[in-house]
């Protein structure tokens, strides 16, 4: 068992600013041109024992009826001496997929370069996924989403801000 007080990897350090748990402060927006919009909360768990990586966890709900949506999990790296990030995420859809981009001071832009998928995989099939994570000068963690379908060209899909419960 790794002990609460696990020291930060300085290889993540850059990061820091992302750990603890984090509450959507207002639903968020969900929409794509294939389905109805929505409106959801999200709960982000951002940790670490003392590796290399920040593991996470997505945890999203319907806002009117508090019923589990969508979830993600996953381990956060960052390439040594470099802003370069990856994300490594397996989502409870049947995805996995590999984002990878650049922290840019308190943002990380990030792009699919791996997607894969269940073979029984809901259609159409997500082809690309580009994330923004923002921390605003007010404190809140702001996310962005958008995606490419098979047949649909990369848009924004999901919009939320979240506040730190933890």
């Amino acid at each position: 068992m790794i002990p609460a007080s696990a020291e930060l990897n300085p290889a993540v350090r850059s990061l820091e600013w992302l750990l603890g748990s984090w509450e959507s402060d207002e639903p968020g927006e969900g929409t794509f041109s294939s389905i109805k919009p929505f409106r959801y909360t999200e709960k982000l768990h951002f940790s670490h024992v003392g590796q290399p990586v920040i593991n996470f966890m997505f945890n999203a709900f319907n806002a009117e009826s508090n019923k589990p949506l969508h979830r993600e999990c996953g381990f956060i790296r960052m390439q040594p001496g470099t802003n370069k990030v990856a994300f490594i995420i397996a989502q409870n859809s049947g995805l996995v997929e590999i984002e990878e981009g650049e922290l840019t001071g308190q943002q990380l832009n990030l792009q699919s370069k791996s997607v894969a998928r269940i073979s029984f995989a809901k259609e159409p099939h997500v082809q690309e996924i580009c994330r923004v994570f923002k921390l605003q000068s007010d404190g809140r963690l702001e996310q962005t989403v958008s995606m490419a379908t098979d047949n649909q060209p990369l848009a924004q899909h999901l919009h939320i801000t979240y506040r730190r419960s933890s």
